[in-house]
């Protein structure tokens, strides 16, 4: 694969601002408040560099008169922003609930044994980045998944093989995302100090399965079962969100009660 440096990328950056431009334009004219256009802006930034790179952000910052912390906060809470490299192809398998009863399992193993990688993982190459996702609300025909957010459905391990043989031979019908900048390995945060980075939590840690409801100091969930089962919830008063609260020491009870 040819080498994709930050470097190079950061030195094109001002001719793709120039070619972009009158398009963010345009994109701003269409609201009142120009800020609103900052959602709009990003993606159009991200189909040509492959992600939201920070010079994108602090482009976006400039052209909506807003801080560059503005941008990076919103870029940050949405999912389908990149805020570094992926692969090519970004394959995204439905594990919720219609999906795991329907061999969902099977073809997220099958996907990780045929690609090498485990979930928030780019292969090698740069082709694939690989994610097992929540429920892509297309329970009807399980088990589904998104390559580049386009869907593919009633998935097989034979059609996985051929979905991933398409890919590979530039036969699939969906376009790969531009890539201006070679992937990491992982664009996972294992810890809460790597946020900053970049990078994208992969949920519970230290379980050992990602549909474990466990996590830190419950890697099997049972605590947390124990405290649905053997405790009533008490929810404080009628609020926009239902606050669980417990007596003091209640977790500690229950893990001597172990």
């Amino acid at each position: 694969m040819e080498t994709l440096s930050a470097t190079r990328r950061e030195a094109d950056f001002p001719a793709l601002l120039d070619r972009l431009k009158p398009e963010c334009e345009r994109i701003i004219a269409q609201y009142e408040d120009r800020r609103s256009a900052l959602l709009p802006i990003m993606h159009l930034f991200q189909e040509h560099e492959g992600f939201a790179s920070p010079e994108a952000m602090r482009a976006c910052a400039a052209m909506l008169d807003v801080t560059p912390a503005v941008v990076e906060s919103t870029v940050s809470f949405y999912t389908l922003f990149y805020r570094r490299p992926v692969g090519k192809y970004v394959v995204q398998v439905c594990r919720g609930l219609a999906c795991s009863i329907n061999g969902a399992d099977e073809i997220m193993a099958h996907f990780r044994e045929r690609l090498g990688v485990k979930t928030l993982e780019t292969t090698p190459d740069g082709l694939f980045s690989y994610e097992e996702v929540e429920c892509l609300a297309a329970c009807d025909r399980p088990t589904c998944a998104q390559v580049n957010l386009e869907f593919v459905y009633d998935l097989t391990p034979q059609s996985v093989d051929d979905l991933l043989a398409a890919i590979r031979g530039g036969t699939y019908a969906v376009a790969p995302m531009a890539q201006t900048q070679e992937p990491p390995r992982t664009w996972s945060v294992r810890q809460d100090g790597e946020v900053s980075t970049g990078r994208k939590t992969e949920g519970a840690t230290d379980v050992s399965h990602p549909n474990n409801a466990g996590g830190l100091g419950d890697a099997t969930g049972v605590i947390m079962l124990d405290r649905i089962v053997l405790r009533d919830a008490e929810f404080r008063g009628r609020t926009k969100e239902r606050v669980v609260t417990e007596p003091p020491g209640t977790m500690r009870e229950l893990e001597d009660a172990r």
